[in-house]
């Protein structure tokens, strides 16, 4: 059986991208918590079935709760970086980029005392138009990264990027995209977040066999333990855009990841593959 790659983002439901202009940085400590409360009945589903993931912590949140870091460690499962404040990789500069990270690596290094070498930029946004991303993010001492949507998105996406693990060119780090499935000459989103809230489950779970059993590779799954909390407070005035991929089936994401787990095996994500550089249409 392929093992697949099984990946948690540890953030807060009110510190999305799509809510950013109404619940901005500043505003955050405004809103009650509930992000220890959801990652822990996360942790006990996966350490009921001994899974482990790599779990991609909002230093933010790290900082504030750092006990919540410890125990995710201390359960055996890998802490990546996503950032300290959540905000998109290409509306930085290059500086703000480079503290940021900087500044979010040290933090949960200092909480865990453990060296962190993974890393998801914020809503997956290395696009075309921040690929000088990779240039810090190995300079900083990251060896992979999983950042990359291939597909057309109004908010990420490089939908030419190759499907699976590949070496980013004139660098050593390994980008894991988030998986796709290929159907009638197009990539559709179907490995985590709200397209498997919003897909039929057994859709979701046609498209992951096919990429196991057809195409022979593993795939790329994510998950933020909001995504199992329907009753969490709304974010009022959020257009309906924000409120139909934030809020739709909900109360739904529990049940079907539980299937998940049942139906397919995970691992965290490896720190290095000996994959080659793959260039795709232009895309690099």
């Amino acid at each position: 059986m392929i093992q697949n790659y099984l990946t948690v983002d540890i953030e807060d439901y009110y510190q999305v991208s799509a809510f950013e202009p109404l619940v901005g940085l500043a505003k955050w400590d405004r809103y009650p918590s509930r992000v220890v409360r959801n990652t822990r009945m996360l942790l006990n589903m996966l350490d009921g079935r001994g899974v482990k993931a790599t779990f991609f912590v909002l230093a933010w949140v790290g900082e504030r709760y750092p006990q919540l870091v410890k125990e995710i460690a201390a359960n055996g499962h890998p802490i990546g970086c996503h950032s300290y404040q959540h905000r998109l990789i290409y509306t930085l500069s290059p500086d703000e980029f480079k503290e940021d990270t900087h500044r979010a690596k040290d933090i949960l290094e200092q909480i865990t005392g453990l060296r962190v070498t993974g890393y998801r930029a914020p809503s997956y946004s290395i696009t075309k138009h921040s690929l000088w991303a990779y240039d810090i993010l190995e300079e900083l001492g990251f060896v992979f990264s999983s950042s990359v949507f291939p597909i057309y998105h109004d908010r990420y996406g490089i939908p030419d990027a190759p499907r699976f693990a590949y070496r980013v060119p004139h660098h050593d780090l390994v980008e894991y995209p988030i998986s796709t499935a290929r159907f009638l000459g197009y990539n559709i989103p179907v490995s985590g977040g709200g397209y498997f809230r919003l897909f039929p489950y057994a859709f979701a779970r046609l498209a992951l066999s096919r990429i196991n059993n057809k195409e022979h590779q593993p795939f790329v799954f994510f998950i933020h333990p909001w995504e199992m909390d329907p009753d969490q407070p709304r974010i009022a005035h959020a257009s309906l855009r924000s409120r139909l991929r934030h809020y739709t089936n909900l109360d739904k994401t529990k049940e079907r990841f539980h299937k998940l787990l049942n139906e397919f095996s995970f691992i965290p994500v490896p720190e290095r593959q000996p994959i080659e550089v793959y260039r795709v249409n232009g895309a690099y």
